[in-house]
């Protein structure tokens, strides 16, 4: 049995740019059409800077709410060479974002301090509509949000002349959904596959591919994160997350499914070793034990009842002997250290940590099993499957059901697992253009390819106690891109739940250092 959706049909044709620019090239930047504002950071300090809103970056404009963006521009530009440009979305949820103002608590004031020029775009998503012929339209469908993002960043460079700042030196910025969003513009760039939908949009004809994606929690890799998920978590099931057995059968099933996917993946650690799924989750415990070896390093304090096990070297008060709990001081491992039988301490370095050489205490261990415990703990785990969930226990969709939904606004089911047990047929196969529509919305699929041009920079972040996707999502990402060549700043910080643009002076400090590579 098949499921049926609806391709993607060509846009209307609505509004365009500016009168005085739409005689030449209707997407031609007008530089003098601007406002003076200032933003207030937290420190007091103003920043003055010029405004240019509500810009339309297609000439077929379908829906004028959200296909607009906003440029910033600091009065006190850098003084560098090639000024970079950081585009940040605001997408949460697949919904639909409109353009935003830029904001001191976030990377776009920060941007604006350090002399950065800042675009904002809007973008549709799983809940926005028109109405036409008298019927409501749902315009957000994947991948049309992803489509509205490439068409402003191919605004940019279309207008690179004009625009303040290098539309070669795109920083891409985006949390959670709009994380995943990031992910995407990095992978696909200039991708063959878009061509088609953005010239009916009306996009500029310029090319997508951006500098730097800069990734917090991106929920992506959809069509496997149920499969991880449960595989990872399923050691809470009759515990911590109290599933009944309806969800712990469908849980079981999935996480049967994922070690395939993890061994089809050829990832390999930064020794070149192999990683597989019979040796995946000691990959990750290492990006966790790196985690808590930073944590400590800065004064925090660890519990021993989240699974870590720390080891005080033969010069502090405990003479040398492993222990369990709290760290009574900062640090990792020294180089160097030698552990009590006189094995050489281990070193911890999948990530981008530094290294440490002032300490007494590190991280000799951890117990996995009690540490997922712990994160459920925190914050209830989502039930199975925790994405394509529409159906298969429940009637209810998710947001990313949603976001595959067609122009009637029916959600639909993305996975051929999820479609199986929602109609109770074990032949049940997602349709072509479903099939199509999700392989365009995962970055992984591009990633190593020579389909698109990929970013060179990545800086990819997931909290440590986050589980609104599992840890493999944005391990595999950024392992991935490692594999192929790329530079990646990844880590996994420290206590950390669902957020984004944390820790801004870890972010600008990178962002320097990567401009002028």
């Amino acid at each position: 049995m098949f499921l049926k959706t609806m391709a993607l049909p060509l846009l209307m044709a609505a509004g365009a740019q500016s009168a005085s620019a739409a005689t030449t090239d209707p997407l031609r930047f007008d530089a003098g059409n601007f406002t003076r504002q200032s933003l207030t950071m937290p420190d007091g300090e103003v920043i003055d800077y010029k405004a240019y809103e509500g810009i339309f970056y297609v000439t077929n404009v379908e829906d004028s709410t959200y296909q607009t963006l906003n440029i910033y521009v600091p009065e006190r530009m850098a003084q560098l060479e090639r000024v970079p440009i950081l585009m940040r979305t605001y997408v949460g949820g697949y919904a639909a974002s409109t353009a935003k103002s830029p904001s001191p608590a976030d990377a776009t004031g920060r941007a604006l301090k350090e002399g950065y020029v800042v675009c904002i775009p809007g973008s549709r998503g799983n809940n926005s509509t028109i109405e036409r012929d008298g019927k409501t339209i749902y315009t957000g469908t994947a991948p049309r949000g992803l489509l509205d993002l490439k068409a402003a960043v191919r605004y940019l460079r279309h207008n690179d002349a004009l625009i303040p700042g290098d539309s070669e030196m795109i920083f891409t910025d985006g949390t959670s959904a709009g994380g995943a969003m990031s992910s995407l513009l990095g992978a696909t760039g200039n991708a063959r596959e878009y061509e088609p939908m953005l010239k009916a949009m009306g996009a500029a004809d310029a090319r997508d591919d951006v500098f730097a994606a800069i990734c917090y929690c991106p929920i992506t890799d959809l069509n496997h994160a149920d499969m991880e998920y449960e595989w990872l978590y399923g050691c809470t099931n009759t515990g911590v997350r109290h599933l009944d057995e309806a969800q712990i059968r469908i849980s079981q099933e999935l996480a049967a499914e994922c070690p395939a996917y993890i061994d089809s993946l050829g990832l390999l650690d930064a020794e070149g070793n192999a990683v597989n799924s019979s040796n995946y989750k000691e990959y990750l415990k290492g990006f966790l034990i790196e985690s808590a070896h930073r944590a400590l390093q800065e004064g925090c304090e660890i519990p021993d009842s989240i699974g870590f096990t720390f080891y005080q070297d033969k010069s502090g008060p405990m003479g040398g002997a492993p222990r369990r709990g709290q760290a009574a001081g900062k640090g990792a491992r020294p180089d160097g250290a030698t552990m009590a039988d006189g094995r050489e301490a281990p070193s911890f370095g999948p990530g981008n940590a530094p290294r440490f050489n002032k300490s007494s205490d590190f991280v000799t261990g951890l117990d996995l099993d009690r540490y997922l415990a712990y994160v459920a703990s925190v914050t209830p785990l989502k039930t199975p499957p925790a994405f394509d969930q529409m159906g298969v226990l429940i009637p209810t969709p998710s947001p990313e059901n949603k976001v595959f939904a067609n122009e009637q606004g029916e959600a639909a089911n993305f996975t051929d697992f999820s479609l199986r047990h929602r109609l109770d047929d074990p032949t049940a196969r997602l349709d072509a253009d479903m099939v199509k529509r999700v392989e365009l919305m995962n970055p992984m699929n591009f990633i190593g390819t020579d389909r698109s041009d990929v970013s060179r920079h990545w800086f990819i972040r997931h909290g440590a106690k986050d589980r609104d996707t599992s840890f493999l999502v944005p391990i595999n990402l950024a392992t991935r891109l490692r594999n192929t060549g790329h530079d990646v700043n990844f880590a996994l910080p420290w206590n950390r739940p669902h957020s984004g643009d944390y820790n801004l002076d870890d972010l600008f400090s990178w962002i320097a250092l990567t401009i002028r590579k």
